[in-house]
């Protein structure tokens, strides 16, 4: 590899020595491109027309009333597909066209990464496999039918624990025997060098349109900026764009799942220990032996015993601060953000707001907040009914 892929003491490629000339080849091809006028005004136009960027950021105003605080929404559930994931997803698929690639894999967990890999697939006409472990197609299935809708092959992941970890697993392993051609899009900020600086390049977006909207409407820069953690791809989008300003605070919040107590949680950088997976080293949830601790959350996309190696490294330094919120405070933040503005976040992005919720006795009227909001909630109403009677 020309690049180390460190941050810190975490990143690297620990992969089959099979793999190596690929994450080379497509080191290379990204370092070559993502500067290249000609890809940058590519990718700017399929930004714009096909995704719907730039996205707002909305002052939500009955929501800043109740919290005590002014909050500002990044409405990346405003994007084509409904999900901050078309970001990555259209830069690394036409990544893959710029290198003569004919084929596309993904994971998915919650099913947005999934659809939005299909539907750039569709867009670039390129054979889309999806790997999905078999939990997540059950209590994802509108998304499921999505992707078949755009053409994709949907691949149920049945060992282990059937949800993204294994996803992953089968992903890589399809990868190894059909390197060739096909290019494996990674869904977020972890896995392998140069997976994680990619997904962050692309996501960069969100931080980098959010600061200046900040500066633009209210002449400041915010106190605070809070997104929801699984791998971490939407946090360091946004994060991106205001990690230089060591006056404003970063948040990143994990799934509490059924309480750290109960160990039944996705909070790895709040409850984790370091150690490797899929190809990374990075905080990790282990038990006593070592071994990859099974995970809950009732969002599907938080659900993830890893995470990207940035926030790692913004953990140990102290630049961000990460906490983990339970399924029962979730489920408040997502009929309190319906209920205030008539906007349904995904239960992923539903975290940071509860988070901000438990919080609300401790803002003051002029405090400035800028939350992610990730994704829409179409695809939670049934998990929501589930839980809750509306």
């Amino acid at each position: 590899m020309k690049y180390p892929g460190r941050y810190g003491p975490y990143g690297g490629f620990y992969v089959p020595e099979v793999l190596i000339p690929v994450l080379e080849e497509l080191e290379e091809a990204f370092y070559n491109f993502y500067q290249d006028k000609r890809f940058i005004k590519d990718l700017q136009l399929l930004n714009r027309d096909y995704a719907g960027r730039p996205t707002p950021l909305y002052h939500a105003s009955r929501l800043s009333e109740h919290l005590g605080c002014q909050l500002l929404l990044k409405r990346e559930d405003l994007l084509h597909g409904g999900a901050h994931k078309v970001n990555n997803c259209l830069g690394q698929a036409l990544l893959a066209k710029y290198m003569k690639k004919t084929k596309l894999i993904a994971e998915t967990g919650a099913g947005q990464h999934g659809l939005a890999t299909a539907m750039i697939g569709a867009l670039f006409g390129m054979e889309t496999k999806i790997f999905m472990g078999a939990v997540d197609v059950e209590r994802q299935s509108v998304n499921v039918h999505k992707m078949k809708l755009c053409g994709a092959q949907v691949i149920p992941v049945e060992g282990g624990t059937g949800t993204l970890k294994d996803a992953i697993n089968e992903a890589l392993r399809y990868w190894t025997a059909n390197v060739s051609d096909t290019f494996y899009l990674f869904g977020t900020a972890a896995g392998p060098h140069p997976y994680p600086t990619i997904v962050r390049h692309f996501q960069s977006v969100i931080g980098t349109e959010a600061r200046q909207q900040c500066l633009e409407q209210t002449d400041r820069l915010p106190d605070k900026v809070i997104a929801c953690i699984g791998g971490g791809s939407n946090a360091i989008g946004i994060f991106s764009g205001f990690v230089d300003d060591r006056q404003v605070e970063l948040i990143g919040v994990e799934a509490g799942g059924e309480g750290l107590t109960a160990g039944k949680h996705a909070a790895t950088l709040v409850a984790g220990r370091v150690g490797i997976l899929h190809g990374v080293k990075s905080y990790l949830l282990q038990n006593s032996e070592g071994q990859i601790a099974e995970t809950e959350s009732i969002s599907a996309g938080l659900d993830y015993p890893g995470v990207g190696p940035e926030h790692c490294q913004l953990k140990d330094s102290g630049r961000a601060k990460y906490v983990a919120l339970e399924d029962e405070k979730v489920l408040d933040a997502f009929e309190l953000l319906c209920r205030c503005e008539g906007i349904l976040p995904a239960l992923e992005s539903s975290h940071a707001l509860a988070w901000l919720m438990q919080q609300k006795e401790k803002f003051q009227k002029d405090q400035l907040i800028i939350l992610n909001l990730s994704g829409r909630g179409d695809k939670d109403v049934g998990i929501v009914e589930k839980y809750r009677k509306l």
